[in-house]
Protein backbone atom coordinates (compact mmCIF):
# COMPACT_ATOMS: atom_id res chain seq x y z
CA UNK A 1 0.00 0.00 0.00
CA UNK A 2 2.71 2.21 0.76
CA UNK A 3 4.86 0.92 -2.51
CA UNK A 4 1.35 2.33 -4.16
CA UNK A 5 1.36 5.49 -2.55
CA UNK A 6 4.49 6.64 -3.63
CA UNK A 7 4.19 5.00 -6.66
CA UNK A 8 2.21 8.08 -8.29
CA UNK A 9 4.43 10.80 -7.47
CA UNK A 10 7.85 9.37 -8.12
CA UNK A 11 8.87 11.86 -10.47
CA UNK A 12 8.15 14.59 -7.71
CA UNK A 13 9.66 12.58 -4.71
CA UNK A 14 12.38 10.48 -6.18
CA UNK A 15 13.78 7.06 -4.67
CA UNK A 16 16.17 8.21 -2.50
CA UNK A 17 12.92 9.67 -0.65
CA UNK A 18 10.85 6.55 -1.06
CA UNK A 19 13.25 4.81 0.52
CA UNK A 20 13.13 6.80 3.62
CA UNK A 21 8.81 6.61 3.62
CA UNK A 22 9.80 2.66 3.21
CA UNK A 23 11.80 2.62 6.01
CA UNK A 24 9.28 4.75 8.52
CA UNK A 25 6.72 2.06 7.33
CA UNK A 26 9.30 -0.70 8.32
CA UNK A 27 9.69 1.04 11.31
CA UNK A 28 5.56 0.94 12.16
CA UNK A 29 5.32 -2.28 11.53
CA UNK A 30 7.88 -2.84 13.98
CA UNK A 31 5.92 -1.82 16.77
CA UNK A 32 3.13 -3.45 15.62
CA UNK A 33 3.93 -7.20 14.86
CA UNK A 34 6.77 -10.07 15.60
CA UNK A 35 9.55 -10.43 14.60
CA UNK A 36 8.90 -12.79 11.58
CA UNK A 37 6.76 -10.58 9.55
CA UNK A 38 8.84 -7.52 10.52
CA UNK A 39 12.05 -9.04 8.66
CA UNK A 40 9.78 -10.20 5.91
CA UNK A 41 8.59 -6.84 5.43
CA UNK A 42 11.71 -5.31 5.89
CA UNK A 43 12.75 -8.06 3.11
CA UNK A 44 9.84 -7.28 0.80
CA UNK A 45 10.56 -3.59 1.02
CA UNK A 46 14.07 -3.81 -0.15
CA UNK A 47 12.54 -5.94 -3.20
CA UNK A 48 9.61 -3.61 -3.50
CA UNK A 49 12.31 -0.40 -3.54
CA UNK A 50 14.45 -2.14 -6.01
CA UNK A 51 11.96 -3.24 -8.79
CA UNK A 52 9.42 -0.18 -8.92
CA UNK A 53 11.41 2.60 -7.69
CA UNK A 54 15.49 2.59 -8.62
CA UNK A 55 16.06 2.81 -12.13
CA UNK A 56 15.86 0.64 -14.65
CA UNK A 57 12.28 0.05 -13.13
CA UNK A 58 10.37 -2.94 -13.63
CA UNK A 59 13.61 -4.52 -13.43
CA UNK A 60 15.79 -6.42 -10.81
CA UNK A 61 19.26 -4.50 -12.30
CA UNK A 62 20.85 -1.81 -10.95
CA UNK A 63 22.15 0.11 -13.46
CA UNK A 64 24.76 2.31 -11.74
CA UNK A 65 27.50 1.26 -8.60
CA UNK A 66 26.20 4.60 -6.36
CA UNK A 67 22.70 2.74 -6.39
CA UNK A 68 23.36 -0.62 -6.02
CA UNK A 69 25.43 0.47 -2.93
CA UNK A 70 22.37 2.58 -1.84
CA UNK A 71 20.14 -0.36 -2.16
CA UNK A 72 22.72 -2.72 -0.22
CA UNK A 73 22.56 0.01 2.84
CA UNK A 74 18.61 0.53 2.25
CA UNK A 75 18.61 -3.57 3.06
CA UNK A 76 20.87 -3.59 6.04
CA UNK A 77 19.23 -0.55 7.42
CA UNK A 78 15.71 -1.97 7.35
CA UNK A 79 17.05 -5.56 9.05
CA UNK A 80 18.87 -3.57 11.48
CA UNK A 81 16.15 -0.70 12.33
CA UNK A 82 13.36 -3.74 12.16
CA UNK A 83 15.15 -6.00 14.50
CA UNK A 84 16.13 -2.30 17.06
CA UNK A 85 12.55 -1.38 17.09
CA UNK A 86 11.15 -4.64 18.10
CA UNK A 87 13.81 -5.70 20.87
CA UNK A 88 12.85 -2.04 22.04
CA UNK A 89 9.25 -3.01 21.97
CA UNK A 90 10.04 -6.17 23.55
CA UNK A 91 12.53 -4.58 26.17
CA UNK A 92 9.29 -1.73 27.09
CA UNK A 93 7.09 -4.87 27.50
CA UNK A 94 9.19 -6.48 29.75
CA UNK A 95 9.62 -3.56 32.00
CA UNK A 96 5.76 -2.80 32.13
CA UNK A 97 5.36 -6.89 33.26
CA UNK A 98 8.30 -6.21 36.04
CA UNK A 99 6.31 -3.02 37.14
CA UNK A 100 2.75 -4.42 37.13
CA UNK A 101 3.96 -7.60 39.05
CA UNK A 102 5.50 -5.59 41.30
CA UNK A 103 2.91 -3.29 41.74
CA UNK A 104 0.55 -6.42 41.96
CA UNK A 105 2.99 -8.00 45.04
CA UNK A 106 2.33 -4.69 46.25
CA UNK A 107 -1.32 -4.37 46.17
CA UNK A 108 -1.56 -7.69 47.49
CA UNK A 109 0.60 -6.81 50.39
CA UNK A 110 -0.96 -4.02 50.95
CA UNK A 111 -4.40 -5.96 51.25
CA UNK A 112 -3.55 -8.89 53.41
CA UNK A 113 -1.86 -6.63 55.65
CA UNK A 114 -4.85 -4.64 56.29
CA UNK A 115 -7.29 -7.77 56.30
CA UNK A 116 -5.30 -9.29 58.48
CA UNK A 117 -5.54 -6.72 61.14
CA UNK A 118 -9.28 -6.37 60.09
CA UNK A 119 -10.11 -9.93 61.06
CA UNK A 120 -7.96 -10.00 64.17
CA UNK A 121 -9.68 -7.48 65.88
CA UNK A 122 -13.03 -8.71 65.41
CA UNK A 123 -12.01 -12.28 66.74
CA UNK A 124 -10.09 -11.08 69.78
CA UNK A 125 -13.20 -9.03 70.42
CA UNK A 126 -15.50 -11.70 70.18
CA UNK A 127 -12.61 -14.58 72.10
CA UNK A 128 -12.18 -11.91 74.99
CA UNK A 129 -16.00 -11.71 75.66
CA UNK A 130 -17.28 -15.03 75.22
CA UNK A 131 -13.79 -16.06 78.22
CA UNK A 132 -15.46 -13.39 80.06
CA UNK A 133 -19.21 -14.69 79.84
CA UNK A 134 -17.43 -18.45 80.55
CA UNK A 135 -15.56 -17.10 83.46
CA UNK A 136 -17.31 -14.65 85.33
CA UNK A 137 -21.01 -15.32 84.23
CA UNK A 138 -22.03 -15.41 87.68
CA UNK A 139 -20.43 -11.94 88.87
CA UNK A 140 -22.05 -10.13 85.70
CA UNK A 141 -25.38 -8.44 85.97
CA UNK A 142 -27.68 -8.14 83.36
CA UNK A 143 -26.28 -5.01 81.90
CA UNK A 144 -23.03 -6.33 81.44
CA UNK A 145 -23.75 -9.37 80.30
CA UNK A 146 -25.76 -8.13 77.34
CA UNK A 147 -23.48 -5.56 76.63
CA UNK A 148 -20.94 -8.47 76.30
CA UNK A 149 -23.42 -10.23 73.79
CA UNK A 150 -23.15 -6.25 71.96
CA UNK A 151 -20.07 -6.56 71.67
CA UNK A 152 -20.14 -10.21 70.42
CA UNK A 153 -22.90 -9.25 67.70
CA UNK A 154 -21.07 -5.81 66.16
CA UNK A 155 -17.68 -7.86 66.22
CA UNK A 156 -19.57 -10.89 64.35
CA UNK A 157 -21.11 -8.40 61.87
CA UNK A 158 -18.08 -7.10 61.45
CA UNK A 159 -15.95 -9.80 60.10
CA UNK A 160 -19.35 -10.75 57.74
CA UNK A 161 -18.69 -7.20 56.06
CA UNK A 162 -14.91 -8.22 55.55
CA UNK A 163 -15.61 -11.46 54.40
CA UNK A 164 -18.28 -10.14 52.10
CA UNK A 165 -15.70 -7.17 51.14
CA UNK A 166 -13.19 -9.84 50.24
CA UNK A 167 -15.60 -12.23 48.22
CA UNK A 168 -16.94 -9.12 46.09
CA UNK A 169 -13.33 -7.42 45.54
CA UNK A 170 -12.17 -11.14 44.04
CA UNK A 171 -15.16 -10.68 41.57
CA UNK A 172 -14.39 -7.69 40.72
CA UNK A 173 -10.74 -8.22 40.03
CA UNK A 174 -11.64 -11.35 38.33
CA UNK A 175 -13.72 -9.60 35.87
CA UNK A 176 -16.55 -12.43 36.15
CA UNK A 177 -19.71 -10.70 38.03
CA UNK A 178 -23.01 -11.33 36.35
CA UNK A 179 -25.70 -9.55 37.22
CA UNK A 180 -28.79 -11.29 38.74
CA UNK A 181 -32.00 -9.25 37.45
CA UNK A 182 -35.15 -9.28 39.87
CA UNK A 183 -38.13 -6.63 40.45
CA UNK A 184 -36.69 -5.00 43.68
CA UNK A 185 -38.11 -2.91 46.47
CA UNK A 186 -35.75 -0.18 47.60
CA UNK A 187 -37.36 0.90 50.15
CA UNK A 188 -37.30 -2.74 51.91
CA UNK A 189 -33.59 -3.20 50.68
CA UNK A 190 -32.96 -0.05 52.76
CA UNK A 191 -34.98 -0.95 55.34
CA UNK A 192 -33.33 -4.03 55.75
CA UNK A 193 -29.31 -2.54 55.76
CA UNK A 194 -30.49 0.20 58.72
CA UNK A 195 -31.58 -3.04 60.63
CA UNK A 196 -28.62 -5.20 59.79
CA UNK A 197 -26.95 -1.91 60.83
CA UNK A 198 -28.39 -1.11 64.23
CA UNK A 199 -26.08 -1.85 66.61
CA UNK A 200 -23.31 -0.23 65.36
CA UNK A 201 -25.30 2.82 64.57
CA UNK A 202 -27.00 2.94 67.92
CA UNK A 203 -24.57 6.92 68.68
CA UNK A 204 -25.77 8.00 65.01
CA UNK A 205 -29.16 8.89 63.68
CA UNK A 206 -30.12 7.24 60.73
CA UNK A 207 -32.95 9.24 58.53
CA UNK A 208 -35.04 7.46 56.15
CA UNK A 209 -38.49 8.74 55.07
CA UNK A 210 -39.75 6.18 52.84
CA UNK A 211 -41.65 6.72 49.49
CA UNK A 212 -44.79 4.91 49.52
CA UNK A 213 -45.13 6.01 45.55
CA UNK A 214 -41.70 4.41 44.67
CA UNK A 215 -42.22 1.84 41.72
CA UNK A 216 -40.57 -1.61 41.42
CA UNK A 217 -37.09 -1.67 39.38
CA UNK A 218 -35.27 -4.29 37.88
CA UNK A 219 -31.53 -4.27 39.65
CA UNK A 220 -29.03 -7.18 41.09
CA UNK A 221 -30.95 -6.32 44.64
CA UNK A 222 -27.97 -8.24 46.60
CA UNK A 223 -25.19 -6.17 44.75
CA UNK A 224 -27.24 -2.59 45.25
CA UNK A 225 -27.69 -3.94 49.09
CA UNK A 226 -24.07 -4.16 49.93
CA UNK A 227 -23.96 -0.80 48.10
CA UNK A 228 -25.72 0.66 50.32
CA UNK A 229 -24.29 -1.12 53.58
CA UNK A 230 -20.91 -0.15 52.77
CA UNK A 231 -21.65 3.53 52.17
CA UNK A 232 -24.35 3.89 55.64
CA UNK A 233 -21.38 1.49 57.66
CA UNK A 234 -18.78 4.06 56.05
CA UNK A 235 -20.75 7.20 57.21
CA UNK A 236 -20.85 5.37 60.86
CA UNK A 237 -17.35 4.55 61.03
CA UNK A 238 -15.80 7.62 60.07
CA UNK A 239 -18.22 10.33 61.85
CA UNK A 240 -18.55 10.95 65.31
CA UNK A 241 -21.33 10.10 67.61
CA UNK A 242 -24.43 12.09 67.57
CA UNK A 243 -23.87 12.51 63.60
CA UNK A 244 -26.96 12.51 61.36
CA UNK A 245 -27.05 9.94 58.31
CA UNK A 246 -30.32 10.78 55.89
CA UNK A 247 -30.81 8.34 52.89
CA UNK A 248 -32.71 9.47 50.51
CA UNK A 249 -34.38 7.09 47.03
CA UNK A 250 -36.26 8.32 43.77
CA UNK A 251 -36.49 7.96 40.32
CA UNK A 252 -36.36 10.15 37.80
CA UNK A 253 -36.91 9.37 33.57
CA UNK A 254 -35.81 5.72 34.19
CA UNK A 255 -33.07 6.59 36.56
CA UNK A 256 -33.01 5.39 40.07
CA UNK A 257 -30.85 7.77 42.10
CA UNK A 258 -30.24 6.73 45.96
CA UNK A 259 -28.19 9.81 48.13
CA UNK A 260 -26.49 9.05 51.19
CA UNK A 261 -25.26 11.87 53.10
CA UNK A 262 -24.02 12.86 56.42
CA UNK A 263 -23.09 16.13 58.63
CA UNK A 264 -19.73 14.62 59.58
CA UNK A 265 -16.50 16.51 58.60
CA UNK A 266 -16.41 15.76 55.38
CA UNK A 267 -13.01 14.74 53.05
CA UNK A 268 -10.79 17.18 51.73
CA UNK A 269 -10.51 18.94 48.58
CA UNK A 270 -6.84 17.03 47.52
CA UNK A 271 -8.21 13.72 48.24
CA UNK A 272 -11.90 13.51 47.11
CA UNK A 273 -10.44 11.97 43.43
CA UNK A 274 -8.70 8.86 45.59
CA UNK A 275 -11.85 7.79 47.92
CA UNK A 276 -12.75 5.00 45.18
CA UNK A 277 -9.34 3.73 45.09
CA UNK A 278 -8.57 0.21 46.31
CA UNK A 279 -7.04 0.30 50.20
CA UNK A 280 -7.55 3.92 49.91
CA UNK A 281 -8.37 5.40 53.29
CA UNK A 282 -8.47 9.18 54.54
CA UNK A 283 -4.99 9.85 56.57
CA UNK A 284 -5.21 10.94 60.30
CA UNK A 285 -8.77 8.86 60.41
CA UNK A 286 -9.15 6.27 63.07
CA UNK A 287 -8.26 2.93 62.88
CA UNK A 288 -10.89 0.40 61.42
CA UNK A 289 -11.69 -0.94 57.43
CA UNK A 290 -9.76 -2.05 55.08
CA UNK A 291 -10.07 0.50 52.77
CA UNK A 292 -12.31 -1.71 50.28
CA UNK A 293 -15.74 -0.61 50.94
CA UNK A 294 -15.40 2.50 48.36
CA UNK A 295 -14.39 0.54 45.66
CA UNK A 296 -16.62 -2.38 45.83
CA UNK A 297 -19.53 0.30 45.38
CA UNK A 298 -18.05 1.99 42.26
CA UNK A 299 -17.45 -1.57 40.96
CA UNK A 300 -20.71 -2.92 41.15
CA UNK A 301 -22.51 0.46 40.36
CA UNK A 302 -20.67 0.68 37.31
CA UNK A 303 -21.49 -2.84 36.50
CA UNK A 304 -24.98 -1.65 36.36
CA UNK A 305 -23.64 0.82 33.79
CA UNK A 306 -24.57 3.33 36.58
CA UNK A 307 -22.50 6.05 38.25
CA UNK A 308 -21.05 7.32 41.51
CA UNK A 309 -20.66 10.93 42.55
CA UNK A 310 -19.33 12.12 46.08
CA UNK A 311 -20.19 15.72 46.67
CA UNK A 312 -18.10 16.97 50.27
CA UNK A 313 -17.10 20.10 51.62
CA UNK A 314 -14.59 19.59 54.77
CA UNK A 315 -16.00 20.51 57.80
CA UNK A 316 -19.74 20.45 56.32
CA UNK A 317 -20.27 16.83 55.80
CA UNK A 318 -20.02 14.50 52.39
CA UNK A 319 -23.14 13.14 50.41
CA UNK A 320 -22.40 10.22 47.62
CA UNK A 321 -24.97 10.13 45.21
CA UNK A 322 -25.55 6.81 42.81
CA UNK A 323 -27.61 6.79 39.74
CA UNK A 324 -28.21 3.74 38.28
CA UNK A 325 -30.44 3.17 35.15
CA UNK A 326 -33.59 0.97 35.77
CA UNK A 327 -36.25 -0.99 34.06
CA UNK A 328 -39.74 0.57 36.60
CA UNK A 329 -42.70 -1.71 37.46
CA UNK A 330 -45.75 0.24 39.14
CA UNK A 331 -47.11 -3.07 39.80
CA UNK A 332 -46.80 -2.46 43.29
CA UNK A 333 -48.56 0.82 43.50
CA UNK A 334 -51.39 -0.95 41.66
CA UNK A 335 -52.04 -3.54 44.08
CA UNK A 336 -52.19 -0.67 46.90
CA UNK A 337 -54.93 1.14 44.79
Amino acid sequence: MVSLICFYPLKFLGYQVTALILLLAVSILAMLFDIIPVLLSAFLSAIVWNFFFIPPIYTFHIARSEDAFLFLMYFVVALVNATLTFKIRATEKKVRDKEEKENTIKLYNTFLNSLSHELKTPIAAIIGAVDTLKENKPNLDITSENELISQIGIAGLRLNKEVENLLSISRLESGVIKLNYDWCDLNEQINLVINKLEEESRRHHIVFEQNENLPLVKLDSILIKQCIFNLVHNAIQYTSEGTTIKIHVGINDEVCEIIIEDNGKGFPLNEQDKVFNMFYRLPNTKSGGSGLGLSIVKGFVEAHKGNIELISIEGSGSKFILKLPVEISYLNNLNNE
